[in-house]
């Protein structure tokens, strides 16, 4: 994914004190700054795009931040080691004292971020994540990934997908995800196996990552949970589902068993007739007979 910088940036009083070092990745683009900062510099940023943060030295007692345009300076804190800055935060900084510093610059593409978290933790979960803030203070984890990746983008040896991987870890790290841990029995609520049901009876037919979608779960979890629910997967749940509805459908005379099949969205009746055998062990036909249904009219 083809991805350029955008954000708006006004400093006073820093400068670098190195060469920038930056790479473009897939939907990604990592900056390592090491700069200094004179005595009262200050600095405003803002990007349409989430970013994160990481410093490589400890810049609390020099560095303060705020989130609030003009504040005052009972509205400004230290700066943490790590920040994660959602989508058009503007962010001011301000420095108590001269001081040199270290930092990473993560900028992230949006939809990048949403394929990447979206199948372990649900398109909500990661649209909700990438809106909060986040700040971190004992970064002892995110700051040896940063340092990994800042020295990846100062001499690159290794593919892109290593680099991806870093910044996939600190993001992970920074970003206020559900837990993955499945509360209860871990399986699906009464109330999303009647949403499921209810979806299934309109359209007929549902993917996997269809049913997953309804309940906002990624598709692996979504499977296991359902499992842990019903004890079958989610296709054989749905099949069964399906040869139920045909069942009621089949005990109406008017209908052919073609008809039956065409309306529950099998491919023909020849399929139809399979499936139903291998849930009720005889054919449409055969099952409508004995329940004294008798034959449609032609």
């Amino acid at each position: 994914m083809s991805f350029r910088i955008s954000m708006r940036a006004r400093t006073e009083g820093i400068r670098p004190t190195r060469p920038v070092r930056w790479r473009n990745l897939d939907g990604i683009v990592g900056v390592h700054w090491v700069a200094e900062g004179h005595s009262r510099a200050k600095g405003f940023y803002v990007s349409p795009d989430p970013r994160i943060v990481v410093f490589l030295n400890d810049v609390s007692a020099q560095i303060r931040m705020s989130n609030q345009p003009g504040g005052s300076p009972a509205e400004f804190r230290p700066m943490p080691r790590a920040i994660y800055v959602p989508a058009g935060q503007p962010m001011w900084t301000d420095f108590t004292a001269a001081h040199s510093f270290s930092h990473l610059d993560l900028h992230l593409h949006r939809d990048r971020m949403l394929r990447f978290l979206a199948p372990s933790v649900g398109s909500s979960a990661a649209q909700a994540a990438l809106r909060r803030p986040a700040e971190i203070e004992a970064a002892g984890a995110i700051e040896t990934l940063a340092k990994l990746l800042a020295d990846e983008l100062a001499a690159p040896v290794r593919h892109g997908v290593y680099a991806e991987s870093l910044v996939g870890s600190i993001a992970t790290a920074m970003l206020e995800l559900p837990p993955d841990i499945d509360t209860g029995d871990g399986g699906l609520a009464p109330a999303e196996m009647e949403k499921l049901a209810a979806h299934l009876e309109e359209k007929g037919r549902l993917t996997v990552a269809d049913m997953a979608a309804i309940v906002d779960l990624s598709a692996d979890r979504f499977t296991a949970r359902f499992k842990q629910t019903t004890g079958q997967t989610p296709l054989q749940w749905q099949l069964a589902s399906r040869i139920a509805r045909a069942k009621t459908l089949l005990m109406r005379r008017e209908l052919t068993v073609a008809a039956v099949a065409s309306q529950l969205g099998f491919t023909d009746q020849a399929h139809f007739t399979r499936m139903f055998r291998q849930i009720a062990g005889e054919t449409p036909a055969a099952w409508r007979q004995a329940q004294g249904a008798g034959r449609p009219p032609r």
